[in-house]
């Protein structure tokens, strides 16, 4: 990992693909009217078991890809157009991939526990996070660089946590226009990064070919 543009990358894909602003938009949403410390209970729970999903994707990602026969190469050129659509999604203010649907939403607003589903996942940690953290993981070399992405994880984990706490105070400051312009910008960075992780694959698809 090339030092500190490789950091940046790493830190704007996972903001990007967690979403802590989109995240406490739903949160918001869903726990309309619950108690304070209820809500805090749920943003601590949520945030912890999408942090050890996220955690344990990137420890054992690589692994997992080894034991399925999937080479780093093919899975790069898969997430990033995973990535893709994910970016589309936030540029055009659409439902993303970590979104829920009608249904799913309904559901959550039944009562339960909501810290696991649909918090955690698949607001939080959701298809889009747990691939970026394995394409991130996959391309660094020695302990000291993945530490760093397992740092940066845990601040884009923080910024959520904060992001919750602070949900109704944040949507209510950025409102729907500028809950759009973050996720636009979000989108376009997004893509960006999706398009090189696409030729990072590629490229070493065909030097090896």
């Amino acid at each position: 990992m090339h030092l500190p543009l490789q950091i940046w990358s790493a830190f704007v894909t996972l903001l990007a693909t967690i979403g802590p602003v989109e995240t406490a938009a739903v949160f918001a949403s869903l726990t309309s009217g619950i108690h304070r410390a209820h809500r805090i209970s749920l943003a601590v729970r949520a945030t912890l078991v999408a942090g050890g999903l996220l955690l344990a994707f990137a420890l054992a990602g690589n692994l997992f890809l080894v034991l399925l026969h999937v080479s780093l190469p093919a899975f790069q050129i898969a997430g990033g157009l995973l990535l893709f659509l994910q970016a589309l999604t936030l540029t055009f203010s659409k439902a993303g991939l970590s979104s829920i649907s009608e249904g799913e939403q309904r559901e959550a607003e039944r009562p339960g526990d909501i810290a696991v589903f649909p918090l955690a996942f698949p607001i939080i940690a959701g298809p889009g996070a747990l691939s970026a953290i394995v394409l991130l993981m996959g391309r660094t070399e020695g302990l000291a660089n993945g530490a760093i992405v397992i740092a940066l994880l845990a601040l884009c984990l923080g910024l959520t946590f904060a992001a919750m706490l602070g949900a109704d105070r944040l949507v209510e400051r950025l409102g729907k226009t500028g809950s759009d312009v973050v996720g636009r910008i979000s989108g376009v960075l997004l893509a960006a990064l999706a398009v090189q992780f696409v030729l990072d694959g590629l490229r070493v698809t065909l030097t090896s070919a």
